[in-house]
């Protein structure tokens, strides 16, 4: 008859020689993150199987008992370079300090230490109980000690599979790949070792854990050579996200559904001058005095922060964040520095009336004197002294278009804008025929969108010089978003105006005739939306303006 023993040594030898292929594979991928961890977990299992052999082997019960003791170097060795390899490999190596290996450490040197030294006091025994009928010397091993080792051991395993299973639902293959091959490596010997730790198995005079080995080494050798371990490693992905997280110029603060402040990044912190660790588990609603409770629906605020002669401005928004049934879990505020933008345009506002207030009453003098006089020569200085009005009211215009974009939070009506457009147009232009096709539904678009219809329709009207001028205005819903089309039957837009506004610049000599086609490529770029421009048959211009719904 065959006797366990003798089946289990081959089995031992079989997961010593895989443990230690994976280990020189392992080795030979340093730095890579987890390759040293891996090898000393591999180490480990090759330490302990080796050890059982020579006790198997053994032709005295003090020289089985002594390797049995040996033996928990390998035992111990393992769960402790699981956890670490399961923290550099995702990523989560910022836990992997001296001081914190040094605590993982104690029980296992402990361990170590009491299996040595059983003998002076019980609580890890290590004795014979036995032979076989094959001569191999039985060895019982228990003890109020060997429970914690073991709790301890399940422990860690557990807790180093944690980060390892959120890859089993990864996009990537390879990492799918690797998990599955870890978690099969891990799993295959600590279930065996549970189930003989309860009595499940059937006795066979060994612990059969360390033959297991032999199936965790083949899992780790898929994982390296199938599924390229080191080579395609999830590491960076988890410490992109801390990193990015940390580093971004905006502030971020994370709050659950309850207004406690769970998580701020270090530039939140500077922001809001406070630290870090102590601010965490305050409430949100002191540390963001906002006017009213904050939203996740694009909602955005003003905060200001510091005293008069020192603060800045920061703008607030809101974003939901969601299990995958759908339900908050909480939100994360960020805080987009823009002192320099208001202060920007706080300055444009005061030289853009400045500039009105000085070109209008230039002009009512330079008209004043032009009245005095007759003839052609005085309807000029009219004509011109009057353009300049308009090009100053158009740089008005173009303020209040980012202002718009800035601050129009809810829209407004598509229909009310269009018709408020072509009302305009048709008292301006009474000699042009003007024709509106409203969409079939209203819905609301941004305010900012006015300034972009305005200055199409006049376009379209001013340059017109035929008999029968024409300008159509079509809107139609797609969808999230509306089209809205402006055809006329002029002479069109000249190619070169077309190309220096397709350039996003001007030169001295090179340079558009006037403001209104940029502040229709500034409005849309400014609400997220395109403009493209066709020649009309058998003439005129087709303007064609995409933007998003509100």
């Amino acid at each position: 008859m065959i006797s366990p023993t003798s089946i289990a040594v081959p089995l031992l030898f079989g997961s010593v020689a895989l443990g230690a292929s994976a280990a020189i594979l392992a080795w030979r991928a340093r730095p890579n993150p987890g390759a040293v961890s891996l090898v000393w977990l591999l180490i480990g299992q090759s330490w302990w199987s080796t050890c059982i052999v020579f006790s198997l082997s053994a032709e005295t019960a003090a020289e089985a008992t002594f390797w049995t003791k040996v033996g928990w170097i390998g035992v111990m060795t393992v769960p402790v370079a699981w956890i670490l390899f399961a923290l550099e490999y995702t990523g989560r190596d910022e836990h992997i300090t001296r001081r914190n290996v040094a605590l993982l450490s104690v029980v296992p040197t402990l361990t170590v230490l009491l299996a040595l030294t059983e003998e002076y006091h019980g609580l890890l025994y290590v004795r014979t109980v036995g032979v076989t009928a094959h001569g191999s010397v039985l060895v019982e091993q228990g003890g109020v000690w060997y429970s914690v080792a073991a709790v301890y051991t399940y422990l860690l395993g557990v807790l180093g599979i944690a980060p390892i299973l959120g890859l089993l639902s990864s996009g990537a293959t390879a990492f799918r790949g690797q998990s599955a091959a870890l978690i099969v490596g891990v799993v295959t010997p600590w279930a065996t070792n549970v189930l003989y730790n309860l009595g499940v198995l059937p006795e066979v005079g060994i612990d059969p854990t360390p033959i297991a080995f032999a199936i965790s080494g083949v899992a780790y050798l898929g994982a390296i050579d199938r599924f390229r371990m080191f080579g395609a490693n999830p590491a960076p992905a988890w410490r992109a996200k801390q990193f990015l997280f940390d580093h971004i110029h905006d502030g971020a603060v994370v709050v659950d559904g309850h207004d406690t402040i769970v998580d701020v990044n270090r530039a939140g912190a500077a922001i809001l001058d406070v630290d870090v660790d102590r601010v965490l588990g305050r409430s949100a609603s002191e540390l963001l005095p906002l006017s009213e409770p904050f939203r996740a629906e694009d909602g955005a605020e003003i905060l200001t922060v510091g005293t008069e002669s020192t603060s800045r401005s920061y703008d607030v928004n809101v974003s939901e964040l969601t299990d995958r049934h759908g339900e908050t879990l909480g939100y994360v505020f960020t805080l987009h520095d823009v002192t320099q933008y208001l202060q920007q345009q706080q300055r444009l506002k005061v030289l853009n009336r400045v500039l009105r207030h000085n070109i209008r009453t230039e002009v009512n003098v330079i008209q004043g004197y032009a009245e005095r006089t007759t003839g052609d020569t005085a309807e000029t200085i009219k004509q011109r002294t009057m353009r300049i009005v308009e090009i100053s009211e158009k740089g008005r215009d173009a303020i209040d278009l980012f202002e718009d974009a800035v601050n129009d939070r809810e829209g407004t009506s598509l229909a009310d804008l269009l018709e408020r457009s072509l009302e305009a147009a048709r008292d301006a232009f009474p000699e042009v025929d003007f024709e509106l096709e409203s969409p079939a539904e209203d819905a609301a678009v941004s305010e900012g969108l006015s300034v972009v219809v305005d200055n199409l329709i006049e376009n379209a009207a001013i340059h017109n010089e035929g008999e029968d001028r024409r300008v159509t205005v079509t809107a139609e819903i797609d969808d999230d978003r509306a089209r809205i089309r402006v055809a006329d039957n002029g002479p069109g837009i000249d190619d070169y105006e077309l190309d220096v506004l397709n350039s996003g610049t001007e030169t001295p000599l090179r340079h558009a005739s006037g403001l209104g086609l940029w502040l229709v490529k500034w409005g849309t770029e400014v609400i997220d939306g395109s403009v493209s421009f066709e020649p009309n048959e058998p003439s005129g211009t087709v303007v064609t303006t995409t933007v998003p719904l509100r």
